[in-house]
């Protein structure tokens, strides 16, 4: 947002001036976006005709002598206050406070060498260097003297990264980083496989009741980490879902630019319903930057406003394929990745490889002139390796020591911009991880058994014809037209299989939970969703948790998105000023913690309420909101008798207020 104050007949009265005073200030490009003009009444009429296109926006009048609206502590605070406006005292009461000067301006000019010591004297904060400040004479060395003085009522600009006055601007000290360890198990943390972590850990609060939400799957969980709220409010509730008027004929990846681009187009650009943390700091005029080794990069920076994402950065690799062949990794802006790939070299092709390089894109070229307000690094290991060998492979351990090489990297280039000090660091997975016993062909095995079950629509589906949207270790089930009878006999068939663990249903069915049950209820959901079966015996590297899944990998490999114990709990240790020191939180914690927990570390209030609760307990000087707060522990059943035999399926759920969090769940039918 660029704020102009301009006054007096020397400045409008000649168009010329003013066009010259518009190339003198670096702001042109940012007033035809949005701008706050304040001018004499007189003068409205000289900008108007000049400027047509680029003073299209309000233009805020006011008499010499009279109030107007900012003042300088409404321009750090975003409360508006009356100003009293003189020619002598311009630039001192417009001039932004200290914490403006620190926390929101990008820019200051002022017009005459004169002035620069009022502004130093009434604005700068004290021991502080201003950010940028401008003498306009030096700007243009080739202006004269007397036009440099014809400018003496241009008096303050202002590129802000925010449309509006926003309420809360971060603490202007404060930084956090969130480190993303895709597919991380909380029992693979060690001393000997994480030492960088291990110590960290040590120093902060290790959150030893850690969730995912359901279902566990990175897209799911990526999102409810970056807005607070649970899937099914948010909008994402799946890793591949069908959407009929995103794509009629086949499920989509819920990460990829054209799924996007359409879920927008369709949404009304609500694709996601609610703002990211990013989104918010950079309303509250804080950079963000945001590099991830995996698509779903794409996700946690939706950058809405162009205004206020300026100098914004989002990396983020694209389809696997479609990298292979470019050697670059998708971005916004677009124009980033040349000057990045310049200094490290093509994008390649090895997963640790591609986790080094993108670690390098952050601390090496994001953070080149300074750590942002916040920042978050996506590490695709241990992930991807133990999708290929399974949890506890040699391979999967050497993928973790990866990501811990990665993190101290990080660290110690925080410790080489001297930021330690002021920023918090979050170590998080998205989910945990389990190894496949059986694979299961889920459209062979439907429609040997008299039902129409497809993976793709090559024309214009049938009632009652179902779409499968595989997950791994959950799939979704569309029955078209929704047709009730189709649904009831599916769910009756699934009860009576010896793959399914949990079944969630749009209607009310006997023996499943409503998808509400898994805070996954949507006016796009399933008409029907099965989380596989688990059980806790060991792989053969002696790593607990196997599950049946779907037709995607073969058995031996390893996945996640059921509701195994062994998916369902992550990693999640936090460290910095704001944190407690050396301790251990044993209260259940989730992904949707997060936000609220980092906004509030950086002092900005959520537009909305948040499903995830701030993490008071690990906080310095916290307000004790989860003081006397005991958790709850409760599981839930459902059942159906069959002639054969019966079903019975359970969920565990642990609350702390109104935060609820699926510990695990499974099912079994028992014959008679």
């Amino acid at each position: 947002m660029a704020i102009i104050v301009c006054g007096g007949s020397n400045l409008t009265s000649s168009p010329s001036r003013l066009i010259r005073a518009q190339h003198m200030i670096p702001c042109s490009s940012t007033v035809r976006r949005s701008a706050l003009v304040i001018t004499p009444a007189r003068c409205i009429s000289n900008l108007r005709r000049s400027f047509p296109s680029t003073f299209s926006v309000p233009l805020m009048r006011y008499k010499t002598g009279s109030r107007i609206l900012p003042s300088a502590s409404g321009l750090a605070s975003g409360i508006l206050r009356p100003l009293p406006i003189s020619s002598v005292m311009l630039y001192r009461q417009l001039v932004p406070s200290a914490v403006g000067i620190s926390g929101a301006a990008r820019t200051v000019a002022v017009d005459m060498n004169r002035n620069i010591d009022n502004v130093v004297r009434c604005g700068a904060p004290s021991g502080r260097a201003l950010p940028k400040l401008w003498n306009l004479r030096n700007l243009r060395p080739h202006m004269s003297r007397k036009y440099c003085t014809s400018l003496s009522m241009l008096a303050v600009v202002f590129s802000l990264h925010a449309t509006g006055f926003p309420a809360d601007p971060p603490k202007s000290e404060r930084r956090v980083v969130i480190v993303v360890w895709d597919g991380m198990r909380p029992d693979f943390v060690s001393e000997q496989n994480t030492p960088a972590l291990w110590k960290l850990a040590r120093g902060g609060v290790i959150f030893r009741n850690h969730h995912a939400v359901y279902p566990s799957a990175t897209m799911v969980n990526g999102t409810a980490l970056v807005t607070g709220i649970y899937p099914g409010k948010n909008g994402i509730i799946a890793n591949h879902v069908y959407r009929p008027e995103i794509d009629p004929h086949h499920a989509v990846d819920v990460e990829l630019p054209p799924t996007v681009k359409k879920g927008d187009e369709v949404s009304r650009g609500k694709y996601i319903s609610v703002p990211t943390i990013a989104e918010l700091v950079q309303r509250a005029r804080g950079r963000t930057v945001i590099a991830a080794a995996k698509s779903v990069g794409l996700l946690l920076d939706r950058q809405s406003d162009v205004g206020t994402a300026k100098n914004c950065v989002t990396l983020f690799a694209g389809n696997a394929g479609l990298r292979a062949r470019s050697g670059a990794p998708d971005s916004i802006p677009a124009e980033i990745v040349p000057s990045i790939t310049a200094t490290l070299g093509p994008f390649p092709s090895g997963h640790l490889q591609q986790d080094a390089w993108t670690t390098k894109a952050l601390t090496d070229c994001f953070w080149k002139d300074g750590v942002p307000a916040l920042s978050v690094l996506w590490l695709g290991e241990p992930d991807l390796t133990q999708h290929e060998s399974a949890p506890g492979s040699p391979a999967s351990i050497a993928a973790i020591k990866s990501s811990d090489e990665n993190l101290a990297a990080v660290l110690s280039a925080l410790d080489q911009r001297d930021a330690r000090g002021r920023t918090d660091v979050f170590v998080v997975s998205d989910h945990g991880f389990s190894t496949i016993e059986r694979s299961v062909d889920l459209r062979k095995i439907l429609n040997d058994a008299g039902f129409i079950a497809k993976t793709e629509f090559n024309d214009q589906p049938k009632p009652g014809e179902i779409m499968l949207a595989g997950n791994g270790g959950s799939v979704l089930f569309y029955v078209t037209g929704h047709d009730e009878t189709v649904t009831r006999r599916l769910v009756e068939f699934l009860q009576q299989s010896d793959f399914a663990g949990v079944i969630f249903t749009k209607e009310p069915m006997e023996g499943t939970f409503a998808l509400g049950q898994a805070t996954i209820q949507n006016p796009h959901g399933p008409d029907v969703e099965m989380a596989f079966r688990w059980n806790d015996s060991k792989n053969k590297f002696g790593v607990p948790g196997m599950i049946d899944a779907d037709w995607q990998r073969k058995a031996g490999e390893g996945t996640h998105v059921t509701l195994s114990r062994f998916d369902m709990h992550n990693i999640l240790i936090a460290a910095g000023p704001d944190f407690r020191h050396g301790e251990v939180d044993d209260l259940p914690t989730g992904n949707t913690d997060l936000a609220p927990t980092i906004l509030r570390v950086l002092g900005i209030t959520a537009p909305q309420k948040m499903d995830g609760r701030i993490l008071s307990e690990a906080v310095v000087n916290g307000e004790p909101a989860t003081a006397g707060l005991k958790p709850e522990t409760k599981t839930i059943e459902a059942t159906k008798d069959f002639p054969a035999g019966r079903w019975r399926q359970s969920l565990r759920i642990s609350r702390v207020g109104s935060t609820i969090y699926h510990d695990e769940g499974n099912g079994t039918f028992t014959p008679k």
